[in-house]
């Protein structure tokens, strides 16, 4: 017997943890898990931030709750499972948000810039997945891991100066693939979501340099994302919609990687 499409895609008493969730994308995403129900808990660097997000969540009806942690520190790490596990009692949903860019020529790239969004893009990434799956999913035998990557991690870009951003994001697309493949036998479904051009902090300059019609013009819609344009996408591997969903990349981008190849 079919389930009911609204029940599919109903988040009700689940729970989802949502790395730099305090604004971007991570944000975004949070209201998008928390009006379909469930119960959220923010981290990032900055407790002013969260604390603006929080209340912003909570005006919604949403249950929010935040902890203040650099993911690119393995012990500030294990503090936020910590606190996930003891504040929610266990993640039915990761995701895995948290990042940083770094713009240089590729032969003049610092090795502490290199270092610095290797750390957050991709250890992190290794480090909180394997401290979620060990401490919930793994022993629960359930859990949705949703990675953002980028069309950055698609293809090489001939204007965009990031080799370790892109680098970073191609080592999530198959970071993906290679756990869910591992992890399914527990139950835990794990994709990626590869977002285009979206307005955000870490965007702004490079949409100053290119502008926002250049890259509007770059896609077949026409337009760069905006920000209800991750909910969908980021529901459908977070619910039982997506039950049969695992190791799938999927660009929301306007059509940019389908024309294009990637950035």
């Amino acid at each position: 017997m079919s389930t009911p499409i609204q029940k599919l895609f109903d988040l009700s008493g689940q729970t989802a943890l949502v790395t730099g969730g305090s604004r971007g994308l991570g944000l975004q995403i949070a209201e998008s898990l928390g009006e379909a129900g469930a119960k959220i808990l923010l981290s990032s660097r900055k407790a002013a931030d969260l604390e603006e997000a929080a209340a912003h969540l909570q005006a919604k009806g949403i249950d929010t709750r935040w902890v203040a942690a650099d993911a690119s520190d393995p012990a500030a790490i294990q503090k936020i499972c910590d606190e996930a596990m003891q504040r929610l009692g266990h993640v039915d949903i990761l995701v895995n948000n948290a990042g940083a860019t770094w713009g240089a020529p590729a032969e003049d790239y610092p090795l502490e810039a290199w270092d610095k969004v290797m750390n957050l893009n991709i250890r992190s990434i290794f480090l909180m997945s394997q401290a979620v799956g060990k401490a919930s999913m793994i022993p629960r035998k359930r859990g949705r891991i949703i990675n953002v990557a980028s069309i950055a991690g698609l293809a090489g870009s001939n204007e965009a100066k990031f080799i370790a951003y892109g680098a970073s994001k191609g080592a999530v697309v198959n970071f993906t693939r290679t756990l869910a493949g591992e992890w399914g036998p527990y139950g835990i479904n794990v994709n990626a979501l590869a977002p285009g051009f979206f307005p955000s902090k870490m965007t702004k300059g490079i949409i100053a340099a290119i502008g926002v019609e250049k890259m509007a013009a770059q896609a077949p819609l026409r337009r760069i994302g905006d920000d209800d344009d991750l909910k969908g996408a980021a529901l459908l591997f977070a619910s039982d919609a997506g039950k049969h969903i695992t190791g799938q990349i999927l660009a929301v981008d306007g059509g940019v990687s389908a024309v294009h190849g990637g950035g």
